[in-house]
């Protein structure tokens, strides 16, 4: 036979303590018990700890060692002070404005013994194209036939060396008489290869310029030219 739970009366649930009233109960024993406790683990940790001693410790220094100053330097007294230049003055004479220099000329003044003038054969192309040598000029002999020129030198271009793209450049003289003809050709500066140096010889003699001037005459030059060789 099942019984059926009987619900508590009002003054039965007054009379029963609440959480809240069984807690501030027993509020002061649990704060005695936890700080005894912590006294005792306190003591505990103190007894147990291992002793810790201080090390002695020793300052040690060395021994000054004097250093000997220098004698002092005696300071020199300020140099005298520079007297103050003299102020030009303006000369009181009178200079003649009318001076003229006595004109200077050959029958007043005889040179004896004077060599002869050079006669033209002296002074001919054939001399001057054995070997470069300094010839005044007025105005610079230039290129006429350039398309020529550049056909030369991809024509002369040695083959092995323009297949490796190697090139150069080599600095060439060359007398040109007084019509503007190449006579003689001469490597002043090599391009570092023998080949190159013999194609840019065989160029240079294609090459066709006007002639040098000399004011307004025309004149046997030598000039040095560079001549490039390069892979494009």
């Amino acid at each position: 036979m099942v019984k059926q739970a009987v619900p508590a009366s009002p003054v039965e649930k007054a009379e029963a303590p609440s959480a809240q009233e069984k807690f501030k109960k027993s509020f002061g024993s649990l704060l005695w018990a936890s700080l005894i406790l912590a006294t005792v683990l306190h003591f505990a940790v103190f007894q147990f700890w291992p002793a810790m001693t201080a090390e002695a410790i020793s300052i040690s220094s060395e021994e000054l060692t004097a250093i000997t100053l220098p004698p002092e330097i005696e300071i020199p007294a300020a140099p005298e002070a520079i007297s103050r230049p003299a102020v030009p003055v303006i000369a009181a004479g009178v200079v003649d404005e009318d001076i003229t220099i006595a004109p200077t000329t050959f029958e007043s003044n005889p040179v004896s013994e004077l060599p002869p003038p050079p006669s033209l054969q002296e002074t001919t192309a054939h001399d001057l194209a054995a070997a470069p040598t300094f010839t005044p000029y007025t105005v610079r002999p230039e290129v006429k036939n350039r398309r020529e020129v550049e056909e030369a030198l991809a024509r002369e271009y040695p083959v092995l060396l323009r297949d490796a793209g190697i090139g150069g450049t080599a600095m060439v003289w060359i007398f040109i008489d007084e019509e503007g003809k190449v006579v003689n050709t001469e490597v002043q500066t090599s391009s570092g290869f023998a080949a190159l140096d013999q194609a840019a010889l065989k160029v240079a003699d294609i090459i066709q310029f006007t002639p040098a001037l000399n004011r307004d005459k025309r004149v046997p030059v030598w000039i040095a030219l560079p001549i490039t060789f390069t892979v494009r």
